[in-house]
């Protein structure tokens, strides 16, 4: 297993009225941030906030191309962000204890925090698919490039670690400083990672590694 320093090149917040960051996806344009009682929305260049969503956000948020997923307590909501209306509602595999939320291959892919889980579930019916085991408590969970990677969050340590999606074995782990948590996490689809930071209230871009050899998926 490849082990590093993470490289924080930027960091956004904390944001007016926000205590506390759950969730993070991006649309290609906007960074959504999933803040309790709603979803807000900031332009990555500027840090401005943009947007926002009354609706329970209490941990993963995702998006699929044309709508966002939000983990709410037990349920998974289905967003359209143009009105912010809830289009559907599946329920959450890990009952309350969801943690990260991502899109990838037609399926949302579910982080379940203490039992160090990540499910892919159907986002028509919420029917668990597939479980992967990893070896830490699950924060953030997302895909780019071929790869599955997770937050972690444990005994006041986190890191990001890209993991094999059939083993769960650790692959590469990217260490963040001491007292700097990930709750949230997306990529953008290239070298950079939006890493929740939980109650600092803040985000931060973590550089992603880049390899030679490039497996083919989406994020």
């Amino acid at each position: 297993m490849k082990k590093s320093a993470a490289e924080i090149v930027r960091e956004y917040g904390p944001f007016p009225g926000v205590d506390s960051i759950g969730g993070v996806t991006y649309d290609g344009q906007q960074v959504w941030i999933a803040a309790g009682d709603r979803l807000s929305s900031f332009d990555p260049k500027s840090g401005e906030t943009l947007r926002s969503i009354e609706v329970a956000a209490h941990a993963g948020t995702a998006f699929d191309g044309r709508h966002l997923f939000q983990v709410s307590e037990d349920r998974i909501h289905k967003i359209d962000p143009q009105t912010g209306r809830v289009l559907a509602t599946i329920p959450a595999p890990g009952g309350g204890g969801d943690s990260g939320l991502a899109w990838a291959e037609g399926a949302l892919w579910v982080g379940h925090y203490r039992e160090r889980k990540i499910y892919q579930i159907d986002p028509q019916t919420g029917a668990v698919l597939r479980t992967i085991e990893s070896q830490r408590f699950v924060t953030g969970v997302s895909w780019v490039d071929g790869e599955l990677w997770h937050g972690t969050w444990e005994n006041e340590e986190s890191d990001l670690r890209r993991i094999d999606p059939h083993t769960g074995e650790t692959l590469e782990q990217l260490e963040m400083p001491p007292g700097v948590g990930v709750s949230g996490l997306e990529s953008d689809g290239g070298d950079r990672f939006f890493c929740g930071g939980g109650s600092s209230g803040k985000v931060r871009v973590v550089r992603r590694p880049r390899r030679d050899t490039k497996a083919g998926g989406n994020s």
